[in-house]
């Protein structure tokens, strides 16, 4: 009998954003940033278990305290290292498929969760490497999702020799198309402009106007797009912000 593989998303957070401190706890239409995320993930058919992956650095004790009040799973880590803190968060867990998400994109959306991990399964290739951002990028910043098998994380862990690698946790995996089978779910049409990550206060205006708009609604990402469509100008609040490289 074949085993259903243990599927974990590993949400990376810490409170010391050097653009904006603090933000997984900033408030979305009632509840904070990384509530909004969480709720997101849970939504998602294919995930096991989600664990909140913070460090181990003074500062981040209250993130650990309100993650554990809200019954979440947290484990914590290095701060540079996030290579390092995935590692540890995916063995405590045993996992055996790890899906990457960052704290600071509240429209993660549960269907391209889903999209990615079938995709994964589908292959049976423990050595692919799943993503919406690699090589190419076509969804809106801040939809990203990377889904990777234990086996992989675990090479990447102790071959992966570069400092920037090791901080971005998967530039390994997709730069060594040799060994690992990279995979890019991409859309018809670019859509890449689209910021829906939160670095900045433009950002955290934009993404407020959002969820003030849709309230306790259930929402999802072409929502959001049909929205900003009727509303040019909101999209526009944060054009200006320049996309890091990662």
């Amino acid at each position: 009998m074949t085993t259903t593989p243990r599927v974990v998303a590993i949400v990376q957070a810490r409170l010391g954003s050097t653009r904006l401190p603090g933000k997984v706890f900033l408030d979305l239409a009632g509840r904070s940033m990384l509530e909004r995320v969480i709720d997101r993930l849970e939504r998602a058919s294919s995930l096991s278990r989600i664990v909140v992956a913070t460090t181990v650095e003074p500062r981040d004790d209250l993130l650990a305290e309100y993650v554990q009040a809200h019954d979440w799973m947290v484990y914590r880590g290095s701060e540079l290292d996030v290579l390092d803190r995935y590692h540890g968060a995916a063995r405590q867990v045993e996992a055996d498929v790890i899906v990457r998400i960052t704290s600071d994109c509240p429209l993660i959306d549960p269907e391209i969760i889903d999209a990615l991990v079938q995709w994964y399964l589908r292959l049976e290739d423990e050595w692919a490497y799943v993503s919406n951002t690699q090589p190419k990028r076509t969804y809106p910043r801040g939809l990203d999702a990377e889904v990777f098998g234990c086996q992989a994380l675990e090479i990447a862990w102790q071959e992966e020799r570069d400092l920037s690698g090791r901080e971005h946790v998967t530039p390994y995996l997709y730069r060594h198309p040799e060994r690992f089978h990279v995979h890019n779910m991409i859309l018809d049409h670019d859509l890449s402009h689209h910021r829906w990550t939160v670095d900045t206060p433009e950002d955290l205006a934009l993404m407020r106007k959002l969820y003030n708009q849709f309230g306790s609604r259930r929402f999802g990402w072409r929502d959001v797009l049909q929205l900003l469509d009727e509303h040019p100008d909101w999209a526009a609040m944060n054009a200006h912000v320049m996309q890091k490289s990662h």
